[in-house]
Parts: C-alpha cells; structure tokens; sequence
C-alpha cells in the first residue's frame, strides 16, 4: 500500500470529524485539543491545523483565540437562518426527484425505511441518528445534481449539530412516520405532496429544538468512532 498524501490525511480527518458530528457522536462545544487530534490520526500539527481551518469555513468548528477549536455551537439566528436555507434547498432536491426516480430508486428508499424502523425498534439512537440524516441525503442523490446534493450535505451537518445541542431525545417513531410519508409522495410521483409533507417535517424539527443540552462523557477518540490508543 502507498504511502498517505497530505490530500489523502485532510480527507481522512475531515470525514472523521463531520461523520462524528452528523451521527451526533462530536456534540457541540466539544474540544477538539490539537495534540490529541495529532496522535489520534498520526498526523503532525499543520495537518490537523489545516483540517480545523478547512471544518471553521464550513461551520462545523469554532477557532477560539488562546482556546483552541470545539464544534461549532450555533446560535437561535443561525438556528432559524439554517432551517431556512435547508427548507429551501430541499423543496427544490424534492421536486427534482420526483421526476427523476426511478423504480431502482424507490427500492434504495424503501430499504431505508426498513432499516430506520429496524434502528428505531432497537433503540439504537445513533443508527437512527445516521440513517435519518443519511435519508435527506438518498433523495437530495435521486435529483441527480451533485452541487445541490453538496450544499445540502452541509446544511444537513450543520442540523446535526444543532439537533445534537437542542432536540430532546425520543423523536424517531414520528420522524420515521414522516419519512415514510414523504416516500409514498415520490412513489406516486406527486411533487406537491412530497415538497408540502418535506416543509411539515423539516420545520416540526425546528419546532422540536429546545434550548436544554446535554453534553456526553465519552473521550475524543470515541466520539470520532475510533479506536483507543494506548499510552506509555
């Protein structure tokens, strides 16, 4: 196996930070110590910098002077301002679905669905964290245009963050109710009904939002989804 670019570590660590965040393993506020990162990825400090730089423009992490960076935590104007944004987004992905899906597509869809009422049935909170967010994403695919797709990928990072400061747990049964409402619209090919049951669910989300926050205990290496490292 060749040896790592330095285009190959930014990748690497950049989609360990934003898998962590859009599973709700990376809350927000947590630190993200610059030394601990190095010897996590095996990387030296310029890469990591690089990376932090490159997440801060994308507004998935704060650079605090003298306090190093932390996930982003986004206020109620930049709360309300993404909800906007991705509500916007996702009505024009929706539409273009629509008339793009094929039957192929559908059975991708259905089989999320069962794999969302599996997670949800377990009790499986970051299955489901992941299969909810990884569901925006299958439609915003089924549009077939990779710069909307991009920039929903982002808004929908960034209300993971959000939902992982403010939503109070135990929401899955209805939101999988919804999902599964929005799908029986793209089936009947109605673009309508599919874009309205979309607005309903992503603005009872932002109504869901509560200013009460919990903050988990678990180390940097776990909430990045990997593997101990031992020390001495």
């Amino acid at each position: 196996m060749g040896e790592e670019t330095a285009e190959d570590a930014d990748t690497r660590i950049y989609q360990a930070i934003f898998d962590g965040v859009l599973n709700h393993r990376l809350t927000p506020g947590t630190k993200l110590p610059e030394p601990e990162l190095c010897q996590l990825f095996g990387v030296g400090r310029a890469v990591v910098r690089r990376v932090l730089e490159k997440l801060a423009h994308d507004g998935i992490v704060a650079l605090r002077p003298n306090k190093g960076a932390v996930i982003a935590e986004p206020t109620p104007e930049e709360t309300s301002q993404i909800f906007e944004a991705r509500r916007a987004m996702e009505r024009v992905l929706v539409e273009l679905a629509v008339t793009r899906v094929t039957e192929a597509d559908l059975r991708d869809l259905r089989r999320q669905l069962a794999e969302e009422h599996d997670a949800m049935h377990r009790f499986d909170q970051p299955s489901w964290a992941r299969l909810a967010s990884g569901f925006h994403l299958r439609i915003a695919a089924l549009a077939r245009n990779p710069v909307l797709q991009r920039y929903l990928t982002e808004l929908v990072s960034r209300c993971s963050l959000i939902v992982g400061l403010y939503e109070p747990p135990g929401h899955a049964p209805c939101e999988h109710d919804e999902h599964a409402a929005i799908v029986a619209c793209i089936e009947a090919r109605d673009a309508a009904g599919a874009v309205a049951r979309m607005e309903a669910h992503l603005r009872e989300l932002e109504e869901r939002i509560e200013t009460s926050r919990m903050q988990g205990e678990k180390s940097l290496a776990q909430m990045l989804g990997l593997p101990k490292t031992s020390k001495g």
